[in-house]
């Protein structure tokens, strides 16, 4: 599977989607295989947005701290 860049909102509905169908118990052994290769891909795609936006949450805020200790 090939890694596509998609936005954190898209890649959430598809790992919701992802996990319905692997929930669902109604794919063979090699499609639950391929589904949950995909999870994980898109589980990793979600955890790194989320880690960028954290970091740049707190990048903003101890440049604003500083901001504000220099006034």
């Amino acid at each position: 599977m090939s890694k596509k860049e998609i936005s954190f909102e898209q890649a959430l509905c598809e790992l919701e989607e992802t996990v319905k169908a692997l929930e669902s118990g109604e794919k063979t052994l090699q499609e639950s295989m391929e589904l949950y290769e995909k999870g994980i891909m898109l589980s990793k795609q979600c955890a790194a947005a989320l880690d960028g936006a954290r970091q740049k949450i707190i990048t903003l805020t101890e440049a604003e701290s500083e901001g504000e200790n220099d006034a």
